[in-house]
């Protein structure tokens, strides 16, 4: 069967995965990993993308970009390929060095970017090759917290996410790297047709990037809203009952929120909340506004979810 054309235009955002065939080792030894990367400044200059994070393992790489005027297959290819060259040369092998086609998550970069500079960035302690991410030399992070900076790495855009002040910045981007919380890998890898991360809405502005190719509104529904309003019960001790009457106290208002943004994130219409909840959709509207600020409790929900389920 034939493979789908990837949607490409300017100002794309994306995770880019690329492995070694069959699981094998890319990087050697450290004249490895600083080839990569130099070849990566190449293509960087070449090209004026942007890099929002890097990352390499012993067998694949992370790369966080937005490309501008070049797409981004042309830009891989580039850069695999004269990788693989460099590497067979080295050390005498021929043949394919990475596994197929890299895989490239199309993200909305406006929910995504911080999230995912965090998942990639903690990568090696999930792995338990180091403790914590300022430990393993072969990821951006250094790059953010002020040590090797190279100007391979475009890290304002995101620090100025945590303050306007370079030291404040950096400052508060070791603290929210300290909290191992963040994306799951279910998460960063639930996506629809073309793998595309990120909202319906933003699915629907990719549509027209990528005419005659069929996009499946997302729809995980993991748990039932029946399932997400348990989850607040156990977290919070607040039923069914009161999350639909007309209670007003603080709690039950933080319940009603907090039920409302995990049943939109698990890809539930406003419509299909507002109805579990016998409430206007007005109302869900308005708690779907406070996203950001509820992050934190909307996680302990879905962690109280996760470990039912697991049980």
């Amino acid at each position: 069967m034939a493979r789908k054309p990837r949607i490409e235009y300017e100002g794309a955002f994306y995770h880019v995965i690329t492995r070694g065939n069959q699981r094998q080792k890319i990087f050697k030894g450290r004249e490895d990993f600083v080839k990569y990367l130099g070849i990566l400044a190449d293509y960087k200059a070449r090209y004026d993308f942007y890099l929002y994070t890097y990352l390499l393992m012993n067998n694949h790489v992370h790369l966080l970009m937005e490309t501008q005027k070049t797409p981004l297959s042309k830009i891989l290819q580039g850069i695999n390929q004269r990788y693989t060259m460099y590497f067979n040369w080295r050390y005498r092998t021929i043949g394919h060095l990475f596994q197929g086609r890299y895989k490239a998550f199309i993200c909305d970069k406006d929910e995504y970017l911080l999230s995912l500079v965090k998942y990639i960035h903690l990568n090696p302690v999930r792995a338990k090759i180091s403790k914590a991410p300022g430990e393993y030399p072969w990821s951006s992070h250094r790059s953010y917290v002020g040590q090797g900076e190279d100007g391979l790495v475009d890290v304002d855009q995101v620090l100025k996410m945590f303050s306007g002040n370079r030291r404040k910045a950096r400052n508060l981007y070791r603290v929210y790297m300290s909290d191992s919380r963040g994306l799951r890998e279910e998460e960063v890898y639930d996506c629809v047709s073309q793998n595309i991360i990120g909202s319906d809405k933003f699915i629907e502005r990719v549509k027209k990037w990528g005419r005659g190719v069929e996009i499946k509104p997302r729809g995980r529904k993991d748990y039932s809203l029946l399932e997400i309003a348990g989850g607040v019960k156990r977290r919070y001790g607040i039923s069914v009952e009161q999350l639909r009457g007309e209670g007003k106290a603080k709690l039950v208002s933080l319940g009603r929120k907090i039920m409302t943004l995990i049943a939109e994130g698990y890809g539930y219409k406003r419509k299909e909340i507002a109805e579990f909840m016998e409430k206007d959709s007005a109302v869900v509207t308005r708690y779907l506004r406070e996203k950001q600020r509820m992050s934190e409790e909307m996680e302990s929900i879905i962690k109280i979810l996760s470990e039912k389920s697991r049980s």
